[in-house]
């Protein structure tokens, strides 16, 4: 029984040991600017800006495949520090300026045919087939999916209602006398 239990640890420190030193022998250096576009990007993983997530649109930004406005729930203060960080000039024409959004279900016109779900990226609709359908509010990530494929306009968009939990200070706007 010791034999076993001494040959299983030396086993796991010497395959542990292994592990840490390929790890450190062959690590890949990633660029670092497109850590740093990640971290500014909303993180919601929502893909609306066509990439699969902020990892994928944030290194199509770095390599210059993408406009600094390809994020539509980061809004005008986005392209701002997305512009600024990668040193071009951003059209803010395009540009909507959104506040913060969740999908509401209209239980009165939800016929409970499971489009909204099966398009919902983040799995915040919850319902059955021919039953009423719900938003878990905290996994919505507003990105407007199940509107566009609801039949009977059973899902608005609607602006978060400030809680306590959801309130947030406006950030000051540049220049501006106070």
């Amino acid at each position: 029984m010791i034999a076993a239990i001494a040959s299983l640890t030396t086993l796991g420190l010497m395959l542990g040991l292994g592990l840490g030193v390929a790890a450190r022998k062959l690590k890949v250096e990633g660029n670092p600017l497109v850590a740093e576009l990640e971290s500014m990007l909303p993180g919601s993983q929502c893909g609306q800006c066509g990439y699969p997530g902020c990892t994928g649109a944030a290194q199509a930004l770095a390599d210059g495949n993408a406009p600094v406005t390809l994020c539509p729930p980061g809004g005008r203060d986005l392209v701002v520090q997305l512009a600024a960080k990668m040193g071009v000039e951003a059209d803010l024409s395009g540009v909507k300026d959104t506040v913060p959004s969740i999908a509401e279900v209209r239980e009165e016109l939800c016929i409970g045919c499971t489009r909204c779900f099966k398009v919902c990226p983040t799995d915040a609709i919850l319902g059955a087939s021919k039953h009423i359908h719900s938003v878990f509010r905290e996994a919505c990530t507003a990105c407007g999916k199940c509107v566009d494929a609801c039949p009977t306009e059973a899902i608005l968009m609607l602006p978060v209602p400030v809680t306590l939990q959801t309130w947030y200070w406006q950030r000051p706007v540049m220049g501006a006398a106070a």
